[in-house]
């Protein structure tokens, strides 16, 4: 029977060098897996940081808010008259301009008279003849000489002779042709030499003291506007100015047709706005001194109830509001939000609910901070 041969020195040595290297192994993967285990948390960090959607935030504040209704008319002069010449005849002479500014019964076109003047006199003169025919007709019928039929009939012509005369008068009159309201000269229509027809309109004369605009409001607003109640005003000639009225008049009742109210809105005439410009009314109704706010722009338009995304822990949750007063680009929020809140305003299309949100113009956390304890760890 043959004997075991023993182990040389080297066989020895490798059999020592083996719980060695385990031990190695063991130590190296509870420290983290040394350099490459590093590598590979950090590619995992950069890329959760990649995945973060860039979002611009607004936060939710405090502000006065109004309830307002906003409509566009067109501007309507307080008094407008077309002159029409109430007699034909050439006009000899007009002595107004367009722009000019004119008061009630001021003479603006003289025309002919000559042709109504010797109606006038015309009728004088038959009128006289049967004053003196009625007088004498008193004498002799208070000697039972003339009967007293005959006197009643004298005593009729006499009284058509005079109303011919005062026709025959006014109708002289209208060879003057004068303005029926103060204003401005809006437009004129004649030149002197002109022939003049009977009703022809030869000028407009607009009194822009006051003007007036008229909204036609849904009649879900009834209960909201009533008179006295200002109303701002823009026009597109005039950019930049805003200007302030008052409602004036508000009807009673509804249009059956088109189910809207007639609201009219009247603004002093003070030379810049004029009559017929483009405008946009606003009509404050109610006001609100510390209401909380976002801006319009946060709210989300998918269909839903109202919402919007806030940015709470770096992710993003889509939150459901109760809306008050809409005002100038802010909405109230009567519930769902607390003061200092930060809302989404752009970037809101690529969000989910509970995406990572990356806010621009915040500035990242050091990546040193992160890795500062395991730097710690490993020299220990």
């Amino acid at each position: 029977m043959s004997r075991p041969r023993p182990h040389s020195g080297r066989s020895y040595l490798r059999l020592a060098l083996v719980p060695v290297l385990c031990g190695l192994l063991v130590l190296s993967a509870c420290k983290g897996g040394g350099p490459a285990a590093e590598a590979q948390a950090k590619n995992g960090e950069e890329k959760k940081e990649s995945e973060a959607v860039p979002v611009e935030v607004a936060q939710a504040t405090r502000r006065a808010v109004a309830a307002s209704y906003s409509g566009t008319t067109t501007l309507e002069a307080l008094g407008e008259s077309q002159v029409v010449a109430k007699t034909s005849g050439v006009a000899l002479a007009v002595l107004v301009e367009e722009g000019q500014v004119v008061r009630a019964g001021q003479a603006l076109v003289r025309l002919d008279p000559d042709r109504p003047r010797l109606q006038v006199a015309q009728a004088a003169a038959q009128m006289h003849k049967l004053e003196n025919n009625y007088r004498r007709a008193q004498q002799l019928v208070e000697q039972r000489m003339i009967s007293a039929n005959d006197v009643d009939q004298i005593k009729y012509d006499l009284e058509n002779a005079r109303a011919v005369y005062r026709a025959a008068s006014l109708e002289l009159s209208y060879t003057t042709i004068t303005a029926p309201i103060s204003g401005v000269i809006a437009s004129r229509s004649i030149k002197s030499g002109n022939f003049v027809q009977i009703n022809s309109p030869i000028i407009r004369i607009v009194d822009a003291s006051r003007l007036e605009a008229t909204l036609n409001v849904p009649e879900r607003e009834i209960a909201k506007l009533k008179p006295g109640q200002a109303v701002g005003l823009a026009v597109d000639a005039l950019p930049g100015k805003q200007f302030t009225g008052t409602v004036a008049r508000v009807a009673p009742v509804v249009d059956n047709g088109t189910g809207t109210f007639r609201v009219v809105a009247s603004f002093p005439g003070d030379g810049e706005l004029q009559p017929g410009m483009f405008s946009r009314l606003n009509i404050n109704y109610d006001q609100r001194a510390d209401a909380l706010v976002v801006p319009r722009t946060a709210l989300l338009e998918d269909g839903g109830e109202p919402a919007v995304y806030v940015v709470r822990n770096g992710k993003a949750q889509r939150t459901v509001l109760k809306l008050g007063y809409n005002d100038a680009g802010w909405v109230e929020v009567r519930e769902g939000l607390k003061p200092g809140e930060q809302v989404v305003i752009a970037g809101k299309a690529a969000l989910r609910e509970g995406s990572a949100v990356q806010v621009i113009g915040q500035d990242k956390k050091p990546a040193t901070v992160a890795k500062a304890p395991a730097a710690e760890a490993s020299k220990q």
